[in-house]
């Protein structure tokens, strides 16, 4: 057993973490006010990180899933808001799933310009009638000779705005057999700026970096070609993107929580009160032991899953496994962020720390982003008890 990364994946990092501290890390503060710059999605995609688990010849990488979450930890360390990772995980897991099951006229429409960092691709699932019960979705698409015809609402998706100004667009889940639940859902690719396709923006508590919203399909009309893989296998290429963005998500809530907990270390052995270092004081000494062994352990679960993930991506074990680590991740980087933050007291709580924009973030992943906290128990329970 080698818990080492190779000597390849130790470049990756040190080179990727580089690059970051000079482009990404000094204005975070800019992205959680005005939005990720295109520019920076395209200076990052030159270094080939951008949809990095597609095929080499869509642009891509063909890079594992533990490289992968190696980058994830990495952006977001650099911008904890957590909004550039979102968007990072978000090229990766459903270019992934486009790469995958999409047609050869479909990737090669779409890829190329997605791993370039020229336009969006999203996820389109969450409904306002519920978001983790995606066999319920309402969403419709019916075949009228060559195209078909959507209707319905998704609410609370990620990039409606950068694929408006950018290009692009989701990968739409619609029912195309109203009679069988889970498998009657398809996959459409529909890009964002099709007729009869609208999106307007939610203002979110965290991750203001990226856009969060609605879009509305209003007999949005989309060619028999943007059908992603086979008719009602929709269910399935989602649950299998799911799985695989859930290791991304959790690499990202470790890697925002270990620079915050390094940002707080410090803090604690520089601040002083009754002249006394707060590192000297057990109970901030022993909360920071804690901190750090919590990380730890969230870290090796998440590295494990992510190497199921290159090693058998559809076992139930994997599925596991991913699921395990969206659940403990985010519980560890909110934990640490509100820690750091009452450590440094008001300083904490101020916009010039930082910090706060990590707790923001961290809470997206608590109330369901990439699933429930309680989805994610129900699937545990279910492979322990099958």
């Amino acid at each position: 057993m080698d818990f080492s990364f190779s000597e390849d994946e130790l470049i990756f990092r040190d080179n990727l973490r580089s690059f970051l501290s000079r482009e990404l890390r000094p204005i975070v503060s800019k992205i959680d006010k005005e939005g990720i710059p295109h520019e920076f999605v395209k200076k990052a995609s030159s270094l080939g990180i951008w949809a990095m688990t597609t095929s080499q010849d869509v642009g891509g990488q063909g890079a594992s899933f533990l490289l992968s979450t190696i980058a994830s930890e990495e952006i977001a360390r650099a911008d904890f808001s957590m909004a550039t990772a979102v968007l990072f995980l978000l090229e990766s897991g459903w270019g992934y799933v486009l790469d995958k099951y999409g047609s050869k006229n479909l990737r090669e429409d779409i890829l190329p310009r997605v791993t370039a960092g020229d336009w969006f691709l999203g996820i389109a699932s969450t409904e306002p009638s519920g978001g983790s019960d995606v066999a319920g979705i309402r969403t419709t698409a019916k075949k009228e000779g060559t195209k078909f015809v959507l209707g319905g609402q998704k609410i609370y998706i990620s990039g409606v705005l950068e694929a408006l100004h950018w290009g692009g667009g989701h990968l739409t889940l619609a029912k195309t057999n109203l009679e069988a639940k889970h498998r009657g859902i398809s996959m459409f690719y529909v890009p964002t700026s099709s007729p009869g396709v609208e999106v307007s923006k939610i203002e979110n508590m965290g991750r203001a970096g990226i856009s969060s919203g609605i879009i509305t399909f209003s007999n949005a009309q989309i060619p028999e070609e943007n059908l992603v893989g086979e008719l009602n296998k929709g269910f399935y290429y989602a649950m299998d993107g799911f799985n695989h963005a859930r290791v991304l998500v959790a690499g990202a809530c470790i890697g925002a929580a270990e620079a915050i907990l390094e940002i707080g270390l410090e803090y604690i052995k520089q601040r002083e009160v009754f002249s006394t270092k707060l590192k000297d004081f057990e109970a901030i000494a022993f909360e920071a032991a804690e901190l750090k062994t919590k990380l730890e352990m969230a870290k090796l679960l998440n590295y494990k899953a992510a190497w199921m993930m290159d090693r058998s991506p559809n076992s139930d074990e994997t599925a596991m496994l991913a699921a395990m680590s969206k659940l403990t991740a985010p519980q560890v980087a909110f934990e640490i962020t509100k820690s750091v933050m009452m450590w440094m007291g008001a300083y904490g709580y101020s916009k010039d720390a930082l910090v706060e924009m990590g707790f923001r973030g961290a809470m997206s992943y608590l109330v369901g982003a990439e699933g429930a906290m309680n989805v994610m128990k129900l699937i545990i329970s279910k492979r322990l008890f099958q």
